[in-house]
């Protein structure tokens, strides 16, 4: 059984996952796309085999030519649609966030507990990387013995003038957030935010780099340095401490040059040369379990508890204090 995936959104992300749905992925097609911006969605469309262009991401929803929803638009529409996709008993798949607010993630969390089925997943592609599942693969034997801390390191090369300080909490330590949690295997029930010393190559609205200390429920410590100009190209890695040794994540060497004495190797330049393969595999995971008739992939509780985490962090950088965080409780569908 092929399925039929429209996409809500043909932005840069959109584009990328629908050429994989339409090229790469066995078991999926791209039957239509819809964008704010009409244009751009009639080029991404033509790109995909001339698929049909909806009007708008409710009309898609709707459509019988449409078996499971794919949302990259922007993230204050992502509830919108994906409480349309619930509605409609469609499959989607949402990128991060969920929602940008906690009680837009709770009216989903609500939804689809009433529907009584999961429907949806969040696109947290880092459970699907190589190097991550080898470090939770270390902690789960038991040959790293007990998780005590988890150090994370999150760099950009640079970032635009609109980014701001709490988007470092909401846009990028967001992933760190969920790694943390699926790594553990806990919730994070407090934050805390600490400036480090400015970079003269941010713009002076934003504080760069941050530092942020999670903890998990068990005391388990998670840090997490993000660094949006480090200037020398996309940089992320983890250390997981256990109490009988170490497992750690790395950038993937893609390339290595050896000469005059030295050993240099190549550092991605963005997102999508470290994670490209993360993203394959996390579409192929969800389309092959709709085949089969289940929902792989972060749940919408995941989302939730994202969310949650960065809605308090949000706050944790604006006080600098040391943050709790309570959750509602978890409906029967994601336990």
């Amino acid at each position: 059984m092929t399925i039929r995936v429209g996409i809500i959104g043909t932005g840069l992300i959109g584009e990328d996952h629908g050429r994989k749905l339409a090229n790469v992925i066995n078991g999926s097609t791209v039957s239509a796309v819809t964008d704010v911006n009409r244009a751009r969605a009639e080029e991404v469309a033509a790109t995909l085999g001339g698929v049909r262009v909806f009007d708008s991401g409710l009309d898609l929803i709707a459509s019988d030519e449409v078996d499971a929803v794919l949302v990259t638009s922007i993230g204050p529409t992502h509830a919108e649609y994906v409480l349309a996709c619930i509605a409609a008993g469609k499959p989607v798949m949402c990128e991060k966030p969920l929602a940008p607010t906690v009680p837009e993630c709770e009216q989903i969390l609500a939804a689809e507990a009433a529907f009584g089925k999961r429907l949806v997943i969040v696109g947290y592609m880092r459970r699907y990387d190589p190097g991550y599942r080898q470090v939770k693969a270390s902690l789960e034997s038991g040959a790293i013995g007990d998780a005590l801390i988890l150090h994370n390191v999150h760099r950009n090369a640079t970032v635009g003038e609109a980014y701001t300080s709490f988007m470092t909490m909401t846009d990028s330590m967001i992933h760190e957030v969920d790694t943390s949690r699926w790594l553990l295997g806990e919730e994070i029930t407090a934050v805390q935010v600490i400036p480090p010393k400015r970079t003269p190559k941010a713009f002076p609205h934003l504080q760069d780099p941050q530092f942020a200390v999670f903890t998990t429920e068990s005391g388990i410590l998670s840090t997490v340095e993000f660094f949006a100009n480090c200037q020398y190209g996309y940089d992320v890695r983890c250390e997981l401490v256990g109490s009988l040794g170490t497992s750690s994540l790395a950038n993937p060497v893609v390339s290595s040059t050896i000469a005059a004495g030295t050993d240099a190797t190549t550092i991605p330049p963005d997102w999508r040369a470290r994670f490209g393969a993360a993203y394959t595999a996390e579409l192929q995971a969800w389309i092959t379990g709709l085949q089969a008739g289940e929902c792989v992939g972060p749940s919408a509780w995941e989302g939730y508890a994202a969310t949650k985490v960065v809605e308090v962090g949000v706050e944790a950088v604006k006080t600098g204090e040391r943050m709790i965080i309570e959750y509602i409780e978890k409906p029967a569908i994601y336990r």
